[in-house]
């Protein structure tokens, strides 16, 4: 199968990184090179650094911007090592930087990587595959306390507690290994009334092992700080994200790095000697049109928000 990943929101992202045809620009999350694509197109001195973990994305990535060879560097890598990859590159600070944290068509649709629980294949669900931890060791060997809270807090399910309690139980039986196996357990742990509309019954528990397993969370939050420093003056950061959770952990840094003061808001002056990074572009995320949805379903949940470094 081919890496295909439709670029969401495209246009918008690229105007918003404001590309500067000598400026320096990584994309975190390459995947296919969609993005990536458009800058490097953009770029005459300039130099783009892609940083992907799938092996998959970054072969299809090579070969997508085999024109741009001269311009465009490609590390295999999460983007929480941005900072490494580009010290050894002998970069300390870039123009612009852009991450779209959905999960590509390509790793949805592989059927053997267990991403989706359309397709009955192994639990696996790991973006790098050179990762040990895989969903079937979360969903066999995490307990039902811990299983409850990935459930609750990244698949922001209101059956969490009862999708837990089903999980553990079934496993005294026999280990849980397949993408089936597990989706007929959700099942049975959520009443049948419950069970029409509102999307598949594995849609959410799926999503919140995913982001337990990729630990992708806690990159976000853990790296937002890190690569607004590693901006330069003017340079701005385009981030694109697919759920609630992404967003909110987005929106509050992006507000924080613009007034950091922690001063009781009767204060006459700020003493707490925090500075403002810089300032929010997008007072509210900007959303794909009807067309771009109607084009690309899976463009129905995103947003973008833009944050630009004090000049």
């Amino acid at each position: 199968m081919t890496f295909s990943h439709k670029s969401v929101l495209l246009k918008e992202t690229i105007e918003g990184l404001n590309v500067k045809p000598d400026g320096i620009y990584v994309d975190g999350t390459l995947g296919g090179g969609g993005h990536a694509y458009e800058v490097a197109g953009q770029l005459k001195n300039g130099r783009l650094i892609g940083i992907d973990q799938d092996e998959a994305a970054i072969t299809a990535a090579g070969e997508r911007l085999k024109e741009f060879a001269d311009k465009v560097t490609i590390a295999r890598s999460n983007y929480e090592a941005m900072r490494q990859v580009l010290k050894e590159l002998g970069i300390m600070s870039v123009d612009g930087i852009l991450l779209d944290l959905g999960v590509s068509s390509y790793q949805l649709d592989t059927i053997e990587r267990g991403f989706s629980y359309k397709y009955d294949t192994e639990l696996d669900m790991r973006m790098d595959r050179r990762q040990s931890l895989t969903a079937k060791d979360i969903v066999n060997e995490y307990s039902e306390t811990e299983l409850y809270h990935i459930i609750k807090d990244y698949g922001e399910d209101s059956f969490a507690k009862n999708i837990a309690k089903h999980i553990v139980k079934e496993r005294e039986k026999g280990p849980i290994l397949t993408t089936y196996q597990l989706n007929e357990i959700i099942k049975a742990a959520i009443p049948a009334k419950m069970r029409t509309g509102g999307g598949h019954p594995s849609k959410k528990t799926f999503q919140a092992i995913r982001i337990a397993c990729n630990r992708e969370l806690d990159v976000l939050r853990d790296t937002l700080d890190d690569m607004t420093d590693l901006l330069n003056p003017g340079g701005r950061l385009c981030i694109i994200t697919f759920h609630s959770l992404e967003d909110r952990i987005v929106k509050n840094a992006f507000r924080k790095n613009e007034n950091p003061c922690t001063c009781p808001p009767d204060f006459p002056v700020c003493v707490c000697g925090n500075q403002s990074k810089g300032k929010v572009i997008t007072r509210k995320p900007i959303l794909p049109g009807e067309e771009e949805i109607e084009e690309n379903k899976r463009a129905k949940s995103a947003k973008l928000r833009i944050f630009e470094k004090r000049k």
